[in-house]
């Protein structure tokens, strides 16, 4: 998300009584709207959470496992704006599990930075790991990752401590097969703006680091307003979303699956029969010549264009990516890949501002069965949308994502509109398209969700609340819904 659209309610006791009335009658009826052609009720009606955070379906619970400001066991403080992360197995211990949690800072304004402004401090924890100096304050910059262990039984974080350091707005990114957290940096700041780098890379995390770990940007992934990224298992290749208006839609494919650092080729998709392709469905595009409107589940062959000079300090990838055939795409957000089975591989992405309203698409690539390689034009990936929102009560501001264990596509929401009436939800998409809705944000900050992710078994769903800061932990029958997944009538 960009930083012109934070609102934030100054006075949240004052904005609750003025809404109250609203809460009782549009926003209780937002709760419970269900799309009339594509949506289907799963888990049933939200239910008010006493405490006014969390409103979630019966059976289900949640708890605040960790929040802005919190001591954590290196002797910093969990720093603000939390925001993408991914869940990782403990080798040998399958009562716990490890977070790794993205913090979108950038040293400017009012945030929460791990020093507590301590500039002695920063020196002596960080040393030379962090990447970049902010050179107003002459302290790391706040961007960066925080590492938790947790515990399934006891419902705790066991341990916690900054893993990454000195980058700038860290918003999502991906896990790897092997273990490690791609961090993505949503910025192309620089010199200009008071850092002492270029800013606009991927930085990798390893899961079982214990203390920070080097910032080495991967450059060979390019410099762009990165967003989020997901790995093809099978094969090791690399999506990556950018976060903005005309974005691209990229692909990595390395020179050694699972060794980053070693370099490999960026690539940029654009639809075989409809180069330059705007795909946004913008009213305001009607008259550009390459937008034609797209129809749900409406398929597209497509193919790849090599990107010379990734790393240019002009920040133009994208517009030459566009120049040289690449389709557009209206905000890419949240990306996930899905292994259906054992020839069935996807990748989804949100197109947070797509559509007619602006307000979020849901777009499905399937690679090909030779993705990447010289084969590849012999049957060639496709590109659908698998969805698009007209009703705000149904969708909205689609941000990062996540495939649960049972296939469905859980949509975090990331909306900061001045309406009254806007709220932010975690959505349930089915791999056919049908919508649900799973939790709502019950809290006056209104803040969004971000970090979705499961544990390794599958019994919990982490998530963050970016403002105020909560990362929450939601148990419950998921087994249920893996069952219905399966054609299971009976209750797990």
């Amino acid at each position: 998300m960009r930083l012109t659209r934070r609102h934030f309610l100054k006075n949240a006791s004052a904005a609750a009584i003025a809404l109250g009335s609203l809460r009782s009658l549009q926003l209780q009826a937002q709760v419970y709207a269900q799309d009339p052609v594509y949506g289907i009720d799963k888990v049933g009606q939200l239910l008010a959470d006493p405490a006014g955070i969390l409103n979630l379906p019966r059976d289900f619970s949640y708890k605040i496992i960790a929040r802005t400001g919190d001591r954590m066991s290196d002797g910093l403080i969990t720093p603000s704006a939390m925001d993408g992360m991914a869940a990782f197995p403990v080798p040998g211990n399958a009562s716990h599990c490890i977070l790794v949690r993205n913090h979108e800072l950038d040293s400017i304004g009012d945030e929460v930075d791990p020093f507590e402004g301590d500039l002695d401090k920063a020196r002596k924890h960080v040393g030379n790991k962090g990447y970049d100096t902010f050179m107003l304050n002459r302290r790391p910059v706040n961007g960066g990752t925080t590492t938790l262990l947790y515990s399934h039984r006891s419902q705790r974080v066991e341990r916690s401590h900054l893993s990454l350091i000195g980058t700038a707005r860290n918003c999502a990114g991906g896990a790897t097969p092997w273990g490690s957290w791609l961090t993505c940096e949503e910025t192309i700041a620089g010199k200009m703006h008071g850092y002492k780098r270029e800013h606009g890379y991927i930085f990798e995390v390893p899961s079982l680091a214990k203390g920070l770990v080097d910032a080495v940007p991967l450059k060979d992934m390019g410099r762009f307003v990165h967003e989020a990224a997901a790995v093809d298992s099978t094969n090791g290749i690399i999506y990556l979303s950018e976060d903005y208006e005309r974005s691209l839609f990229y692909r990595f494919i390395p020179k050694t699956p699972g060794k980053l650092v070693e370099g490999g080729r960026l690539q940029a998709l654009a639809l075989r029969d409809w180069k330059h392709a705007n795909t946004r469905n913008w009213p305001e595009d009607v008259a550009d010549k390459n937008a034609q409107k797209v129809a749900m589940h409406q398929r597209f062959a497509c193919e790849w264009i090599d990107l010379d000079e990734v790393t240019s300090p002009n920040g133009d990838l994208s517009e030459r990516g566009e120049a040289k055939g690449a389709a557009i795409f209206a905000r890419g957000e949240g990306l996930a890949f899905a292994l259906r089975d054992d020839k069935t591989r996807e990748v989804l992405f949100a197109a947070t501002g797509g559509g007619p309203l602006k307000i979020g698409q849901v777009w499905r690539y399937q690679p090909s069965p030779f993705e990447g390689t010289a084969r590849e034009a012999e049957q060639p990936g496709t590109m659908e949308l698998l969805y698009e929102t007209h009703n705000r009560a149904v969708l909205q501001a689609c941000d990062n994502i996540a495939v649960a264990p049972w296939g469905d596509l859980i949509i975090c929401e990331d909306s900061y509109s001045d309406s009254p009436d806007t709220i932010n939800y975690l959505r349930g998409l089915t791999p056919d398209g049908k919508i649900y809705t799973l939790a709502m944000n019950a809290h006056p900050d209104k803040g969004e969700f971000c970090g979705a992710c499961f544990s390794p078994d599958g019994t919990t769903l982490f998530v963050n609340i970016q403002r105020p800061g909560f990362t929450i932990a939601i148990t419950g029958p998921w087994g249920n819904l893996r069952n219905q997944a399966r054609g299971i009538t009976k209750p797990s």
